[in-house]
């Protein structure tokens, strides 16, 4: 079996000590492979951060807890910085430098000169539509096309494995969905093995694999398709007035438990749609409205952990939101 790009083994770490420790990864087990586009979905405080951290090799991680590219970052931390791009969440552009100048000094940071670089810079820029604007100042450019020079960055030395994180934070849909055609295309084309940190559903569904990361641990490992499948079933909205008193007679009447998600009722069923009449039968007039669909990632999250998925606040300064419980029966 080749080698993985990236090894994860019995990774714990915590900031703090005594009464003050905080666990952010927990026995933290993975390996990601070669052209994946591998992510990682959670909450805040799921661990997505330190672990992205520790990969960028900005947190040092214990010696043989971690391999990337076949390298400890224990033991040669510079080796994989090399072979590794990144972008991260917060802007790293200088604005008052053109696309031009921002991408020729990245280069110079890894050891990039002359012609080889110009070339490098140019190819760059044409290869993410951003020739013609080549010499204009970043200030000027839209969030979507900052983005795009960001990425264009992280991948100027050619390297391996590209990390980013939460790389769709403050872009509007139009140029969210044009930044994935990006990260594909450097996937399918150019061989590069793509990690991303998400809080986002339509992002996570995007990846060919995904971890489901809650309170520093590892809850699933899949490919998405695989974690809804694991669902069994379609899954039932109801919304009612009356929510405890509808729950209690779906488990007298037909031995159903519901689960109690922001005021509505949900439920997971093999052909949902033919439950639909024994449900309204059995709740004669309390039932507002009844829904049925196929099951989403953000159904496996509340099967995971008993949680609603809350999504982040895009301000990386805001407060720590946290799921918000699932009443069961």
């Amino acid at each position: 079996m080749p080698e993985p790009i990236v090894e994860i083994t019995h990774l714990t770490h915590a900031y703090g000590e005594g009464p003050t420790r905080r666990v952010a990864l927990d026995d933290l087990s993975l390996r990601v492979e070669a052209g994946e586009i591998f992510g990682f979905l959670g909450p805040n405080g799921s661990g997505k951060t330190t672990l992205f951290r520790i990969l960028c090799t900005l947190i040092p991680a214990p010696p043989g807890t971690v391999r990337i590219l076949g390298v400890d970052p224990a033991a040669d931390r510079d080796i994989i910085r090399r072979q590794v791009g990144v972008v991260f969440q917060s802007p790293s552009l200088d604005k008052q430098l053109t696309a031009e100048e921002n991408l020729t000094h990245q280069g110079h940071l890894y050891g990039l000169r002359g012609a080889d670089l110009r070339k490098r810079v140019a190819d760059a820029l044409h290869a993410f539509g951003l020739a013609d604007r080549a010499r204009e100042r970043v200030a000027g450019f839209s969030g979507g096309m900052r983005r795009r020079v960001e990425v264009a960055k992280g991948l100027l030395h050619r390297p391996r494995l590209l990390l980013m994180d939460e790389p769709s934070t403050g872009l509007d849909p139009a140029a969210r969905i044009d930044l994935w055609l990006i990260i594909r295309d450097v996937s399918n084309n150019d061989g590069v093995t793509v990690m991303v940190t998400t809080h986002l559903m339509e992002e996570a569904e995007r990846c060919s694999r995904l971890a489901v990361l809650d309170r520093g641990k590892l809850l699933a490992c899949d490919s998405p398709a695989a974690m809804k499948e694991r669902i069994g079933g379609d899954v039932i909205t109801i919304t009612t007035v009356q929510p405890a008193q509808v729950r209690q007679a779906l488990r007298d009447k037909l031995g159903v438990e519901a689960a109690e998600v922001d005021g509505a009722l949900r439920l997971e069923r093999e052909r949902g749609h033919e439950f639909i009449p024994q449900l309204i039968e059995a709740v004669p007039g309390l039932v507002d409205s009844v829904s049925v669909g196929k099951p989403s990632l953000e159904d496996v999250f509340i099967q995971l952990t008993g949680q609603r998925f809350e999504k982040e606040n895009q301000n990386a300064d805001a407060p720590e939101v946290r799921g918000r419980p699932v009443r069961k029966a």
